[in-house]
């Protein structure tokens, strides 16, 4: 375990951007196979490899690069590394940036599983407000400790480990009609 975390961290240094999305299409596939397997008890033969490959997509194209990216941007916006830093990162993470995440992921998956833009709207205005309450039970401790203890190359694979149990949950949201 010790040598695959070195390996990591030594990929992470030389390749980041390309490891911080690898990493994230790799744990939302990982989450949808978790919710379809412990929480939908599809059992293997019913167990969905397409949803899982366009999940897996999403991570590849929507998660990581944009989550990649807003940590950057937060970087500039807050800067600093106390406390009080920790808490300003956390508090503009989740008011600005994850309910407008979390609309895009919910719509995005909801487009890719053919919905129209009508049946879109409506399930995101049925699965939206329970999984931005989820959000905010989940994430904030996670963040301030992300912000305040890991540095800025590592805090994509923080969040993602972390989202292994949060994307188990989001997949079953935007997957179930």
């Amino acid at each position: 375990m010790a040598g695959l975390w070195k390996s990591y961290q030594t990929m992470m240094s030389k390749y980041p951007w390309t490891v911080q999305i690898m990493t994230a299409g790799s744990l939302v596939g990982v989450g949808d196979v978790i919710s379809q397997q412990l929480i939908e008890r599809r059992g293997l033969r019913r167990h969905s490899v397409r949803r899982t490959a366009r999940m897996m997509s999403i991570g590849f194209f929507f998660v990581g690069p944009v989550i990649g990216s807003w940590y950057k941007v937060l970087d500039r916006i807050v800067v600093g590394g106390g406390k009080s830093a920790a808490m300003k990162k956390m508090l503009v993470d989740q008011l600005c940036f994850a309910p407008c995440f979390l609309g895009a992921f919910l719509s995005i998956c909801g487009a890719l599983n053919g919905l129209s833009v009508e049946e879109n709207v409506a399930k995101l205005k049925g699965d939206y407000t329970d999984a931005l309450i989820c959000n905010y039970y989940l994430w904030p401790p996670v963040q301030i400790a992300n912000f305040y203890f890991v540095p800025l190359n590592h805090r994509l694979a923080v969040v993602q480990l972390v989202a292994v149990v949060w994307n188990s949950y989001l997949t079953w949201k935007a997957n179930k009609m």
